[in-house]
């Protein structure tokens, strides 16, 4: 049997947070952490013992290769990254963000600064698909990477064609943000991509598809709520598998917030033609973000090592809840059994 292996393209950034809570306005200093959604999901694999390669483009100076050798020590593959000269890449730099972290009433907030970083300079022409893809059995994707230029763009759909043509399993996270794109831009490229997408997560934008008729597939669902029902959520499953046979299985995380310190988790995840519903989690909150990561860390994880369905919508939602008690963007937790704990634990609470 082939060993199982995993790959992801993405922009690694700098991440820059004041301490303790701090407004950025009202800081002297900042810590330094790496971080960004397809390393994200590439690191919390490879810390749960999956095979995971990263491939990105990376500034050749200081702050491009600590950023690789941070994912290096979490185990993740970055034997394919490109370190660029300013020769292929002028602006030479690594993408930046800020995070203002939340606290009791008061949201988080993150500020970006990547702008003509090295991965959107840089000419994928040049980059031997075939090659970078042989030998891998899953390529996960994100609707971020592609709103970041249109080389990227371009990159992001080959590589879901050639991912198809080589049969691996490929998996897609919508990931809209308004500060890249606009929702037309998205919505456009992402119903390009469905038809080679095997895993769809996070669809909640329903807005963000059309169908053949360039008509949004959330036109027909007036009044369904961000926060949906069950029977609710069926229908919009069933309507993306209507569209799109070749999905295997669609999932999304469905998030309450009671606080900027206190939230509540649940999914739904369509699997074998079937709507499943996890329980819901109600937790603190130490660093929010890479939530959705490990969301979808956690569901992919539990879809190569064959869990039922039931268990592997919780363990993605447990992956998650536990991503939100760590520091930095990626999900460290170094075995199932803590998620599968978490996974069993009484945090249902009604409200």
């Amino acid at each position: 049997m082939k060993p199982f292996r995993f790959i992801t393209f993405g922009e690694i950034m700098l991440r820059l947070t004041p301490p303790n809570y701090e407004k950025i306005r009202a800081a002297n200093n900042f810590e330094a952490s790496y971080g960004g959604s397809e390393a994200n999901i590439a690191l919390a694999l490879a810390n749960l013992g999956v095979d995971s390669t990263f491939f990105s483009v990376v500034p050749n100076n200081s702050l491009g290769k600590s950023a690789i050798r941070m994912l290096r020590s979490n185990d993740v593959h970055c034997s394919p990254v490109i370190l660029s000269s300013p020769e292929e890449t002028p602006t030479h730099r690594l993408g930046t963000y800020y995070l203002e972290t939340g606290y009791g009433i008061r949201p988080s907030k993150v500020t970006y600064d990547r702008k003509h970083s090295a991965i959107t300079e840089y000419d994928f022409s040049r980059v031997n698909l075939d090659g970078l893809l042989d030998g891998f059995n899953w390529l996960h994707l994100s609707g971020i990477t592609p709103a970041l230029s249109g080389s990227c763009a371009d990159f992001t759909l080959e590589c879901l064609k050639k991912a198809r043509d080589k049969g691996l399993t490929v998996s897609f996270d919508g990931n809209f943000r308004s500060t890249l794109w606009s929702w037309d831009e998205a919505r456009d490229f992402c119903t390009r991509c469905l038809p080679y997408v095997d895993v769809l997560i996070g669809i909640e934008p329903y807005h963000l598809w059309k169908d053949e008729g360039n008509h949004s597939l959330g036109d027909w669902k007036d009044g369904i709520p961000l926060q949906p029902g069950y029977e609710q959520q069926d229908g919009v499953f069933r309507r993306f598998a209507e569209r799109y046979p070749n999905l295997k299985c669609i999932a999304r995380h469905v998030r309450y917030v009671h606080s900027g310190s206190e939230n509540s988790l649940k999914a739904y995840m369509w699997h074998h033609g079937r709507t499943f519903e996890s329980r819901t989690f109600t937790f603190n909150i130490l660093d929010r973000v890479g939530g959705g990561d490990a969301f979808a860390s956690g569901l992919i994880y539990a879809l190569i090592h064959d869990y039922e369905p039931e268990d592997t919508v919780n363990f993605a939602v447990a992956s998650s809840v536990i991503k939100h008690t760590i520091h930095g963007d990626g999900n460290i937790t170094d075995d199932a059994g803590t998620i599968l704990s978490i996974m069993n634990m009484n945090y249902d609470i009604k409200r």
